[in-house]
């Protein structure tokens, strides 16, 4: 070793431990706004493997996470969700809210007890979201008691 190359070590030694008592106790890097479900989604359908449809999922001020159909990548049978039973019976397809009131669970990178709307078949499922592979997907979980769907959404950067 010469010593530039041990001056250099020291350097980052100082720079190390002073990131190191510079941090309080006990702190958490900030949140990443990648391992969050906020953001523009391509939903992967899990049956057979194509892009349907672009997805914006935002959250309110409380917190609470809601989802948008933004873009249609194929072109649906039925444009508007006349299986639907609830207040969106009928309309269209494109831009209807088909999540609703996810909240995330206190200590994991995990969003519950929302619903997710099939618009195909009408139906509404309990929600469960996971940022997976550092926010780059989304796992979707739909189900009705112990039956239900995973899918892998994509984010569109």
């Amino acid at each position: 070793m010469n010593l530039s190359m041990i001056n250099r070590a020291q350097v980052a030694m100082i720079f190390v431990a002073v990131g190191f008592f510079a941090t309080p106790a006990g702190a958490q890097p900030a949140a990443s706004t990648s391992a969050t479900p906020v953001g523009l989604w391509r939903n992967i359908d899990d049956k057979t493997g194509q892009a349907k449809a672009e997805i914006r999922i935002t959250a309110s001020a409380a917190g609470l996470l809601t989802g948008v159909i933004e873009k249609a990548l194929i072109k649906a049978v039925e444009p508007n969700c006349s299986m639907c039973t609830d207040d969106r019976k009928d309309k269209p397809k494109l831009g209807m809210e088909i999540i609703r009131g996810a909240v995330k669970v206190e200590g994991k990178d995990v969003w519950e007890k929302g619903q997710i709307l099939e618009p195909d078949s009408g139906k509404n499922y309990t929600l469960r979201l996971t940022p997976i592979e550092g926010g780059s997907k989304l796992e979707v979980r739909g189900a009705i008691g112990p039956f239900g769907r995973t899918q892998t959404w994509v984010r569109v950067q």
